[in-house]
């Protein structure tokens, strides 16, 4: 392809990614180093028949123009990124020098809203995709080995999960594992305990957002995965079998390598959207056992007094994380891409 023809071919693609990624990075990037002005205050001494008081009041017009001279507000560098809502450094400095044991300050750690987030987000990022990939892979499997009459059904259900909204998901899953919902009703008869619940504990609100996750995902692994298998050299497999290879090694030795490439396409795609959780909190009204950074966005955006230099903050580092989570799979994809050249 021509150059030029190649320049005119971009151009809509390339102004659209100007207008809607890297504009809004830029602008987000910018709010996340300053702080709305704070007011300018006047005292005024009020007299009056039994003395003078003085109250302090809002000077409503300097802090007017102040805003004005500086719409951006106050720049403060990375002042949000370090505070107790963020990083935290003062705080993780404090409880380092004051702790006693190990478990005490990472207890101390815990508590700190932001780590808080970024451990349930790092363990459902890190559960959910190779378990929802692994069950993609085996549907796809066994998808691929019905007869044909069968493949059209049981296609049709094996992408239900998908197609099925994230919150109305996670909300029918919250009503089946209330106490009173099916779920909830059976693991009690399991456990031989009529006071379980799962809402009111945090390491089974963690499991029923990780099962929900992989629930909800594996059905976009298996569409990639059974398209893979659809071009898989008949060849290959055929030889296989002449040389008295297993099913097991057949899959090991030819299935696994030929989708290799769309492992890595999954993966890529898993870790960004799960490293975003959001609706299964939401969905789940799970708020006081699990958090996550999509949610702190939305908290600090929440109310009345809305912290939109915090939610950018948290949306940068939001950025930087996912960019951190896909660079070993990038990193990797290159050098396999270097090496078939």
């Amino acid at each position: 392809m021509k150059h030029k023809t190649f320049f005119w071919f971009f151009l809509p693609t390339g102004l659209a990614m100007l207008l809607f990624i890297a504009f809004p990075i830029v602008s987000v990037v910018i709010q996340s180093m300053y702080t709305p002005h704070d007011a300018v205050l006047i005292t005024v001494e009020n007299c009056g028949p039994f003395g003078c008081k003085q109250a302090t009041t809002i000077d409503q017009e300097a802090t007017a123009s102040l805003r004005a001279a500086e719409p951006l507000g106050k720049f403060v560098g990375t002042e949000i990124f370090t505070d107790r809502g963020h990083l935290a450094f003062g705080e993780i400095g404090a409880a380092w020098r004051g702790s006693e044991t190990m478990g005490v300050f990472f207890s101390s750690i815990y508590n700190l809203p932001f780590y808080r987030a970024m451990t349930f987000t790092l363990t459902f990022t890190f559960i959910s995709v190779p378990l929802l990939i692994i069950l993609g892979f085996i549907i796809a499997l066994a998808v691929n080995s019905l007869n044909r009459h069968l493949k059209g059904v049981v296609i049709f259900f094996s992408l239900l999960p998908m197609i099925v909204a994230p919150l109305v998901g996670s909300l029918v899953l919250y009503w089946m594992v209330d106490s009173r919902g099916v779920l909830g009703t059976f693991i009690q008869y399991l456990a031989n305990d009529p006071d379980l619940s799962m809402k009111a504990s945090t390491p089974l609100t963690w499991v029923m957002i990780i099962v929900y996750g992989i629930w909800h995902s594996a059905p976009f692994a298996f569409v990639v995965f059974y398209a893979g298998l659809q071009t898989l050299p008949q060849d290959q497999m055929e030889a296989a079998q002449i040389d008295g290879a297993s099913r097991w090694e057949q899959v090991r030795y030819v299935v696994i390598p030929h989708i290799m490439p769309l492992v890595t396409f999954v993966a890529l795609i898993q870790l960004m959207d799960k490293f975003r959780v959001f609706e299964e909190i939401i969905g789940f009204n799970a708020e006081a056992h699990a958090t996550s950074l999509s949610w702190m966005i939305l908290n600090d955006l929440s109310g009345e007094t809305q912290l939109l230099s915090s939610a950018a903050a948290t949306s940068v580092m939001t950025l930087v994380g996912v960019a951190i989570l896909l660079s070993p799979v990038l990193v990797r994809t290159w050098r396999d891409f270097q090496e078939k050249t």
